[in-house]
This record gives structure tokens, C-alpha cells and sequence, in this order.
């Protein structure tokens, strides 16, 4: 039979591979053209409000409001991200390197959970991705509010590398204004078949802006990873390090407190899983050492995608032999 799949549920069907392909773009890009960094600097935060646009218009207000309702899933997710991980940072904050600025940027990536690809990875092995999208806008709102007081514990002396501002800045452009905007979606999308039409339109664009907030990221990163590897190399063991550990965290809270095996993957992909993305706009926004700093969020980025496809691959395995 013929392949009717439309074009964006082909690009849904390959959309890993289609990531990889766009950090491998992005690599060869900032390695080959590194003037053209600064271009794709400016293009990461609205291509990212995009993408967290289109992210949230995905989310009905009713859902939101029943992801509020499930308060075990919703406690473990908000616990394993708010307090366990708190603490296996703060054990992990000694073996980091010394530099202020890569210390500032792998706490600050290490410490906000994800709240983007983490629903395409936790769809793709087998879990309650729904759920978990649901829940996106109380964990960008809890991180927002907590990680800056994480930050000033964690980093002693270098609080005043902390400025409330970026982060106050971020939370308007990159959560305020995409979540508004798409509710507004919404209620057009209920009231008329123009809406509906659009927001249709709108929810085919997730692969594509993902793919393009990838190369850009990475893009303008890599000659600054480049210049400085040898210093920030010291920060891959730790990324790794942390992945493990919440993997095992959240495996270990799903089967204590008996979850379901769609509940028990999300958990474990919201618990491992960071927000290298929407952190990069505060960490390029730092007063000292910003493009260190992001280049070292950027490193965790590249770490991570490589053990999400690991740990889809482990998933679907175990989800076959049950």
C-alpha cells in the first residue's frame, strides 16, 4: 500500500534523527563559518519563544487544570526536580571546574528541568507525554522562582553573578508571552474555522522550530566551545554523571511509590532531562563570563540528546519484553 502519511507526520515519525541532523548542521556550521556566531546568537530566543508557542498551544487550559488534579504524578515530577535534584547537584558541585563563569552555567542548566523535547523523548519511549506536557507550565513557573535561590546557595561567594533581571526577562518573553499567546490561539480555534485552521497550521511547525532552535543553539556556541574545550571538557564527565543518576532516581521513585509504567517514564525523562534551551537566553544574559557560560550549557545540550537516544532505545527494549 502507499505511504499517505501527511508531511508533518513524517517528520513527527523521524524527528530524532532530524534533531541529530540539526546539532550535526549546527556543528559543521559554527566549526566552518565561526563569524557568523553572532547572526545565530540573536536568532535563539525567538525562535525559541516560537517553539515554546507552539509547545504550549498544545496544552488546553482543561488540561492544565486535570494535570493540577493529579496530585501523585504531578508531587513526584515537582519533588524529584525541586529537591532531589537540588542535592545530587550540590554533591556533583565539587567535582566541576573551578572557572566561575562554567560553574554559573552548569548549575544553572543542571538545576531547571526541561520542558521542550522533554515530551517528544518521554512520547518516544513509551511514555505519558501527555501528562507531562500538562505540567510543562508549573515547572517552567517553579524553576523560575526557585533555581535563582539554588543558585546563590550553591554558589556562595559568586552570588553576585546573580542578577534577578534575566531571569525576570526570560520568564515574560519565553513563558508570559508564548503561553498567552497561545490560549489566545485557542479561544480563536473554538470560535471560528479560521482559528481552528491556524492553530492546525501552527501545531504542524514543532519538528521544523525544534530543528532550527537546535542549529542556531549549537551554531553559535561551538566556536566558543572550540576556543575553550579544553577548559570546559571538565564539565562533560559531570553532565553525564548527573544523567545516570536521575535515571536510576526515577526509576527508583516509580517503583516506591508503584506507578504506572507510562508515569514512571516520565518521571525518570522529567527528572533527567534539563532546560539547556530555555537557559541559554539567562546565560548568554550574565554580567561575567556569559559566552563561557553558555557554551557550557550548550556542552550539557550535547551530552544529554546523545543519552536521550540511548535511553529511548533502553525504553522501547523493556517496553517490548514486558
Amino acid at each position: 500500500m502507499p505511504d499517505t502519511a501527511t508531511i508533518p507526520e513524517r517528520l513527527e515519525q523521524h524527528q530524532v534523527a532530524l534533531y541529530l541532523l540539526a546539532i550535526g548542521a549546527g556543528l559543521a556550521a559554527g566549526l566552518t563559518l565561526p563569524s557568523a556566531a553572532e547572526s545565530m546568537d540573536v536568532a535563539v530566543t525567538p525562535l525559541l519563544a516560537a517553539l515554546l508557542f507552539v509547545t504550549f498551544l498544545q496544552v488546553r487550559a482543561t488540561d492544565l487544570v486535570a494535570s493540577l488534579r493529579d496530585r501523585k504524578f504531578l508531587t513526584v515530577v515537582l519533588a524529584v526536580n525541586f529537591v532531589i535534584v537540588p542535592l545530587v547537584v550540590a554533591a556533583l558541585t565539587p567535582l566541576l571546574p573551578t572557572d566561575d563563569a562554567i560553574r554559573v552555567g552548569a548549575l544553572l542548566v543542571l538545576l531547571c528541568p526541561c520542558v521542550d523535547y522533554v515530551v517528544v523523548f518521554t512520547g518516544l519511549a513509551g511514555g505519558d507525554n501527555q501528562r507531562l506536557l500538562a505540567a510543562t507550565p508549573l515547572l517552567l513557573l517553579a524553576q523560575m522562582l526557585i533555581v535563582p535561590v539554588y543558585l546563590t546557595l550553591l554558589l556562595g561567594d559568586g552570588r553576585t553573578a546573580i542578577d534577578p533581571e534575566p531571569f525576570l526577562w526570560a520568564f515574560a518573553i519565553l513563558i508570559v508571552a508564548p503561553l498567552a499567546l497561545a490560549w489566545l490561539t485557542q479561544g480563536w480555534a473554538a470560535r471560528s474555522a479560521a482559528g481552528r485552521r491556524a492553530d492546525d497550521a501552527v501545531s504542524t511547525t514543532m519538528v521544523p522550530l525544534m530543528m532550527a532552535v537546535l542549529f542556531t543553539a549549537v551554531g553559535s556556541q561551538v566556536p566558543r566551545i572550540d576556543s575553550r574545550f579544553d577548559d570546559i571538557a571538565g564539565v562533560i564527565p559531570v553532565y553525564a554523571l548527573f544523567l545516570i543518576v536521575m535515571v536510576l532516581v526515577g526509576l527508583g521513585a516509580s517503583r516506591v511509590l508503584r506507578l504506572t509504567p507510562g508515569s514512571s517514564t516520565a518521571v525518570v525523562f522529567a527528572g533527567a532531562t534539563r532546560n539547556s534551551l530555555v537557559v541559554l537566553p539567562l546565560a548568554l544574559a550574565l554580567p561575567v563570563g556569559a559566552e563561557l557560560a553558555a557554551a557550557t550549557v550548550i556542552t550539557q545540550t550535547l551530552v544529554e540528546l546523545i543519552g536521550m537516544v540511548i535511553l529511548v532505545w533502553a525504553f522501547t527494549c523493556a517496553a517490548r519484553r514486558r
